[in-house]
């Protein structure tokens, strides 16, 4: 990446500053992109987030945005149930959505079950509306505490962890191969921190798996992922005969992008 004038970025005497740079030109098409937004997740190729799809969920921010796929009856409550039937629909097969489902809600369920209740919850729900109790150490940074989505952030995992571009090597490329990703996780560790770890783990795992294609994953199908519109695309994708990327034998009988079996799992 270039450096331009202005505050310095790198340091002699700590050489990972110039292996991670930041990028620079995020406010050439997002104002102020340091400026956490509530409700749009927008980057420097798309300055306008998911324009449709942010418009009819404009009262959730972009972390509950996240997980409105699962919340079908938009009752704000998300049910072990409906994280299954849900993982089923993106195409995960029966014990991968079965698995997700005891990870998925023994992590995060009392974080957000704290906010309406000082008990457990028996039935392992998550809320939606205290969504942002689930932030976890370890991330991209790219939500803040109160699950506003920061724009700088999410360009910069990208900036410290992508290769550069082949069309403009001064660039980052706007795809992740997987041992950019595995390089991502390390790169955001915070010490002491196993819950941060495995949560990162498995969210970049997921992703990897729903998302790849000729070994890797693209920026903007990861943006989709932080406000929660891909999911929905998937499904839809789905039902008109299925979604030709990710990586293994998912619920569609796709093998990465070539559909290997003539029923579903």
């Amino acid at each position: 990446m270039p450096q331009p004038e202005g505050p310095a970025t790198t340091a002699t005497f700590a050489p990972v500053t110039k292996q991670r740079g930041y990028r620079h030109d995020t406010d050439s098409s997002v104002p102020k992109p340091y400026v956490a937004r509530a409700a749009l997740a927008p980057t420097i190729d798309h300055p306008d987030g998911s324009p449709n799809y942010s418009k009819k969920y404009s009262e959730y921010s972009v972390m509950q945005q996240h997980v409105t796929f699962w919340d079908k009856d938009k009752d704000g409550v998300i049910w072990p149930i409906d994280t299954f039937f849900g993982f089923r629909e993106l195409g995960f097969n029966l014990l991968f959505s079965i698995l997700a489902v005891i990870v998925v809600h023994f992590g995060l369920s009392l974080p957000t079950h704290l906010a309406v209740s000082y008990l457990p919850d028996p039935f392992f729900r998550i809320y939606v509306k205290p969504i942002h109790k689930d932030k976890h150490g370890s991330d991209s940074g790219a939500f803040d505490t109160e699950g506003r989505f920061i724009p700088s952030r999410f360009e910069d995992a990208f900036s410290k962890y992508a290769a550069p571009s082949k069309d403009s090597p001064t660039f980052p490329s706007d795809s992740l191969s997987l041992r950019e990703v595995f390089k991502l996780m390390r790169g955001q560790r915070c010490a002491m921190d196993p819950f941060g770890w495995t949560a990162s783990t498995l969210e970049w795992g997921t992703s990897w798996l729903l998302l790849q294609k000729n070994g890797r994953i693209d920026k903007e199908d990861m943006r989709k992922v932080f406000d929660g519109s891909i999911f929905f695309e998937i499904s839809d994708a789905r039902k008109k005969g299925g979604w030709n990327k990710g990586w293994g034998i998912g619920g569609d009988g796709f093998l990465g992008s070539e559909k290997v079996l003539p029923f579903s799992l």
